[in-house]
């Protein structure tokens, strides 16, 4: 326990001092970290809560990362103490389990980067995890060892220098000689804009007055000509937009430049370019081109491999590396999200691949009433073989597969009249 304390000692006057190793350019600068989300000329500065497109794929990925299972594993055996029960239950006493892996996802996606900082109690085991804003997190190099360090910035002008061990890090890819990962929604601009402009355009459209042009057989005066136009004007209003045309008088309507199939079109493309970036199916987002699926299995399927997994691997990554010692990962010890009920099919298909799974010995009974949320039975941890199903380490000899209508005597019987023929 000294040697705990001695450490944790060391650690914070080792933070004092990476003032002196790391660049102070950022003090330099002003900070316009209030002005986000503000209203300026109408316009909100946060694309999340403009474009519901990208609203849209977000959430449909943070809700599927929060949605999976996940445990703490030792060879296989799932355990549950105080560290495993910060990412099952709830990490501060504050926010579920749900909401917290959730607002990661959410957070990595907007921002491109996610942080969560590790409390640690005496013992310098993980006691609390805290979410952090991204826009007050800067990544710092020491100089020496090269190693990461994180500075969170508060809003009173202080800071918290930590080191990488004590923030998880969830990001997008991260270009060359980069750390922090790339925003998609900045990738988006481009497209945002693009959407925004044609959009912004045929609201005006749709804004503007009905125009007409009245072609008189006779030439007017200016205040015969502001009578007339005043006296349109009145009666297209006063009858509900209906119009009289007298004699040697024509009336032509103004056509407006608001086409819809340009706004379909627009947005069918805006939604590939967002489900692109996101690397999600398109069909999540209705757009029209989307790829054709035979079942809902194989639409999950492909979300899993192509999408999910990199995601999934690096939260395992982050888990396991920072909130597990060495000692408990040579001990066994591992997170791990449980990608199968991803993947449940329907009762029949489920049904089915149990029945294989059991008769083959590659599933126990008790692994498939772990999985359908009943409770184990007694000899379910053994493994069967068809044979038909005896315990997998029953010798081959012991093993008596009999037909229809035998019985053990009648194979005695059987063997003894084959051994007296030989005779």
């Amino acid at each position: 326990m000294k040697t705990i304390a001695k450490q944790n000692i060391i650690s914070k006057v080792k933070q004092k001092l990476i003032d002196n190793w790391v660049d102070q350019s950022k003090e330099k600068l002003y900070d316009f970290s209030p002005w986000r989300n503000k209203n300026f000329w109408g316009v909100i500065s946060n694309t999340l809560e403009t474009n519901e497109t990208i609203f849209a794929a977000i959430t449909k990925l943070s809700n599927s990362m929060a949605s999976i299972p996940i445990k703490l594993y030792k060879n296989y055996e799932i355990v549950t103490n105080d560290i495993s029960l910060l990412i099952t239950d709830s990490p501060n006493g504050s926010i579920s389990s749900f909401d917290f892996i959730n607002q990661i996802e959410t957070c990595r996606n907007e921002k491109g980067n996610a942080y969560v900082l590790i409390e640690r109690d005496i013992y310098h085991q993980p006691n609390r995890l805290y979410l952090i804003n991204p826009d007050v997190v800067e990544i710092l190099i020491e100089s020496t060892s090269k190693d990461i360090y994180y500075s969170i910035h508060a809003a009173t002008d202080n800071k918290l220098i930590v080191h990488n061990t004590d923030m998880m890090h969830f990001k997008h890819i991260v270009g060359s000689n980069m750390v922090q990962g790339i925003s998609p929604v900045d990738v988006l601009k481009n497209t945002t804009d693009f959407d925004n402009a044609i959009r912004n355009f045929n609201l005006k459209e749709m804004e503007k007055p009905e125009s007409f042009v009245l072609k008189y057989g006779t030439n007017v005066s200016d205040d015969k000509r502001k009578s007339v136009v005043q006296n349109f004007k009145d009666f297209y209003e006063e009858n509900g937009g209906v119009l009289f045309q007298e004699p040697g008088v024509e009336i032509d309507p103004l056509d407006k430049k608001y086409v819809s199939e340009d706004i379909v079109a627009t947005e069918n493309l805006t939604r590939e370019r967002i489900a692109n970036v996101f690397q999600i199916p398109s069909v999540f987002l209705n757009a029209n081109n989307a790829i054709t699926f035979n079942s809902n299995e194989e639409l999950d399927r492909y979300y899993l491999q192509h999408t999910l997994l990199p995601i999934i691997k690096q939260y395992e990554e982050e888990f396991n590396r920072k909130l597990l010692t060495k000692y408990r990962r040579t001990m066994g010890y591992y997170f791990k999200f449980n990608v199968k009920s991803f993947l449940r099919a329907d009762s029949k298909t489920q049904a089915e691949v149990y029945f294989k799974a059991v008769r083959s010995g590659y599933y126990t009974v008790n692994d498939i009433r772990l999985w359908e949320d009943l409770p184990p039975v007694e000899g379910g941890d053994t493994p069967l073989i068809s044979g038909d199903l005896y315990p997998i380490d029953t010798p081959p000899e012991q093993r008596h597969t009999l037909k229809g209508g035998d019985s053990n005597e009648q194979e005695k019987n059987l063997l003894s009249d084959e051994e007296k023929g030989g005779e």
